[in-house]
């Protein structure tokens, strides 16, 4: 791979005044603050059992703490703003206080929900919806200037499976992030990550096609964030569960790291920090 193969994409990002830098891949570790993420080992519902987890993945090496409390699993239960703002904001605050130079992400589609929480001392708005279910979502990261990571999905949690048709997968997506970024460029707002959405509304053929391809992102010269951790497209391919699914994680997440991936967003972060840094002495 020629070292100067992605020499134009933007590779910082401003996460409250602090600038990181990603011409080297960092890792995004997953907090859920849900009873029902798809993944169990990933669900912590009380402040205390919050503060260990995030304190073992930034001692593991993670840059980034993505912190959800609305689960997107599929056919998840819908929750009210404020019941996801009494899950969240606790922990945010917790957080912030006790690691206060970490990089908090808060996954969510909802602008007051996103809003709240960066008050409370996050500093990423991850939102899986790309401002498709909440029309006030762009200009209020506009507002906030904080960085945005827009994703891909079509539907909602409730009804994305049946959503999963596509005449060409990767051609769509492409073009939705065409749009979505000149939409976020217009308004002002200066850091956008995409991530492709693996999972959310695609099937195991659709979700392998764009990995396939993830290269052919970078043409957008954005960061991008790859989220596969556990997930249905590798436990059901190797005929294991989630819970058995770090192996096959760890092998496509280095497969997305040649590809250009600039974050990895995963529940194990010690395992993907060492695939960053084996994958680095091969560069």
């Amino acid at each position: 791979m020629a070292k100067d193969t992605f020499f134009h994409k933007k590779v910082t990002l401003n996460a409250g005044g602090k600038l990181i830098d990603l011409s080297q891949p960092k890792v995004m570790g997953i907090i859920n603050l849900t009873p029902d993420s798809f993944f169990t080992g990933s669900r912590k519902q009380d402040v205390s059992s919050v503060l260990e987890q995030a304190g073992k993945m930034l001692t593991d090496g993670a840059t980034f703490l993505d912190l959800g409390a609305y689960s997107s699993r599929p056919g998840a239960a819908d929750i009210s703003a404020q019941e996801e703002m009494d899950r969240l904001l606790p922990a945010v605050e917790a957080i912030a206080t006790a690691y206060p130079d970490a990089a908090l992400s808060i996954d969510t589609f909802r602008a007051v929900v996103a809003e709240a929480a960066i008050n409370s001392g996050a500093h990423i708005i991850n939102d899986i919806s790309g401002g498709e279910l909440d029309s006030g979502m762009f200009a209020t990261v506009a507002k906030l200037q904080v960085p945005y990571i827009l994703m891909h999905m079509k539907g909602t949690p409730q009804n994305m499976v049946q959503q999963a048709d596509y005449e060409n997968v990767f051609d769509e997506v492409f073009d939705y992030f065409v749009k979505k970024y000149h939409q976020l460029k217009q308004l002002g707002v200066k850091d956008v990550i995409i991530d492709p959405g693996f999972g959310f509304a695609k099937k195991a053929e659709h979700s392998y096609t764009l990995m396939k391809r993830l290269q052919d992102f970078n043409v957008l010269q954005l960061p991008v964030l790859v989220g596969i951790s556990r997930k249905r497209m590798i436990y059901n391919e190797l005929g294991v569960s989630a819970d058995d699914a770090l192996n096959g994680t760890t092998a496509l997440n280095a497969i997305a790291l040649n590809k250009g991936t600039d974050i990895l967003r995963v529940h194990d972060v010690k395992e993907a920090v060492e695939a960053v840094k084996i994958w680095e002495l091969c560069k």
